[in-house]
């Protein structure tokens, strides 16, 4: 499993693409896709709503489990993948494409994200 170099990475195995313009894309990893199963629901923070690094925003319910969606950063939603309501099994297709969840507008963002690097030893430990 190779993760994409230019995203930043969370021990709850969230990713963040580097912010455009203050916004970040925000998904969960192959790693978590593969660990979650086949993704069946999503429930994703609201456009105009603010979430806090390290804090539930949502959950990922699959054939085998419900999982809690974690935020990387601070910020304001600014958009949520509309498809991944409609299909949440692109999750499991496209993690880092269409699978996307949302995108935030980065007020604060933690000291530990990891590289993709990095990502792939912390992962490979779990």
């Amino acid at each position: 499993m190779s993760n994409p170099q230019q995203l930043r990475y969370s021990k709850e195995h969230e990713w963040l693409s580097v912010a455009e313009e203050g916004v970040s894309t925000v998904g969960i990893t192959e790693f978590a896709a593969n660990a979650l199963g086949d993704v069946v629901y999503a429930q994703l923070p609201e456009a105009g709503s603010t979430v806090t690094a390290g804090e539930t925003c949502g959950e990922l319910e699959s054939t085998k489990s419900v999982s809690d969606l974690y935020a990387p950063v601070t910020g304001e939603i600014t958009a949520v993948n509309q498809d991944v309501i409609d299909d949440p099994s692109l999750v499991n297709t496209a993690p880092y494409e269409g699978g996307w969840l949302f995108k935030v507008r980065v007020t604060g963002e933690p000291d530990d994200l990891l590289s993709a690097d990095e990502y792939d030893a912390f992962s490979a430990g779990n």
